[in-house]
C-alpha cells in the first residue's frame, strides 16, 4: 500500500487535451484525508487467498492482476479482506478495505501532475503495457504484447503506484455520471447520471490504445460485466 495525502486538484482534462472526451469536464476536487492505496492491481495471487479461486484468462503466472471480474466480485473481494485483516488484529480501528472513488482514482493516477498521463502529454508503450501500435500523441510506437503482464513491470508514477496505465481496466466505486460544476469536496457519485446504471472504470488495458490510458479517461460498464481487474484502498470505514 502506498499513503496518498490529502489535497487539491483539477479534475478531468482541459479542451486542449488531444483526444479529450465530453464527459471530462475540469472542475476542483479536494480529498479532505489521506488514503492508502495499493501499489500495484491486485494480483492473482492476492484474490485467490482471499476469494480460494482464479477467474483469470490469462494465468501461468500468479502474480498477473485477476481480470474477469465484475464490480460484485470486485467489493466482495474488498469486504472479505476487511473482515480477514480484521479478525487478525492488522486493521487499525474503523478501517475497511474497498474499491477507490473515482476522484481517489484520478488523484492516484495523476500523482501531482498536470499532463494527460503521469509520464507527459505522450505514452509509450515503454511506460505501460498497452496496444503499443497506437501509442499516444506522437510517442513513438512500442510493444503490443497482447497479455497482460506482471504487476510492476512498468515504471511507477512519482507517488509509487504502478500500473494505473494500462494492464487491465479498473472498477472504481461509484456511479458513472456527468460531473459537477464548481468544486467539490470528497466526491462519492455524481448527482446525474446514464438511465443505465453503470460503473465507473479506469486506466485502460493491455489491448487499448493510448488515448484510452490517458490520466482523465473515463468509460463505464454494468457493474455485472467481467473483464475488468481492480486495485483496493484503505482508508477509515462508514
Amino acid at each position: 500500500m502506498v499513503w496518498i495525502p490529502p489535497g487539491t486538484f483539477t479534475m478531468g482534462s482541459p479542451d486542449s487535451e488531444p483526444n479529450r472526451q465530453s464527459d471530462e469536464t475540469q472542475h476542483t476536487v479536494t480529498l479532505s484525508k489521506g488514503f492508502w492505496m495499493g501499489k500495484c492491481e491486485v494480483t492473482q495471487r492476492e484474490y485467490q487467498a482471499v476469494i480460494g479461486s482464479n477467474p483469470s484468462w490469462f494465468t501461468g503466472d500468479l502474480d498477473r492482476p485477476v481480470e474477469r471480474v465484475d464490480w460484485h466480485d470486485a467489493t466482495n473481494y474488498c469486504a472479505k479482506l476487511t473482515t480477514s485483516e480484521r479478525s487478525a488484529g492488522r486493521l487499525p480501528s474503523g478501517y475497511v478495505y474497498r474499491l477507490p472513488t473515482e476522484a481517489e482514482w484520478e488523484y492516484g493516477c495523476g500523482a501531482g501532475t498536470t499532463t494527460a498521463t503521469a509520464f507527459g502529454d505522450s505514452l509509450s508503450s515503454t511506460h505501460a503495457n498497452f496496444n503499443g501500435d497506437s501509442a499516444y500523441n506522437g510517442a513513438a510506437k512500442g510493444p503490443y504484447l497482447k497479455t497482460t503482464t506482471k504487476v510492476g513491470s512498468f515504471p511507477s508514477n512519482a507517488w509509487g503506484l504502478y500500473d494505473m496505465h494500462g494492464n487491465v481496466w479498473e472498477w472504481c466505486q461509484d456511479w458513472y455520471g456527468s460531473y459537477p460544476g464548481g468544486s467539490v469536496t470528497d466526491p462519492q457519485d455524481p448527482s446525474s447520471g446514464w438511465w443505465i446504471p453503470v460503473r465507473v472504470i479506469r486506466g485502460g488495458s493491455w489491448g487499448s490504445g493510448g488515448r484510452l490510458c490517458r490520466t482523465a479517461y473515463r468509460s463505464a460498464y454494468n457493474q455485472d460485466f467481467n473483464r475488468m481487474g481492480f486495485r483496493v484502498v484503505l482508508a477509515p470505514g462508514p
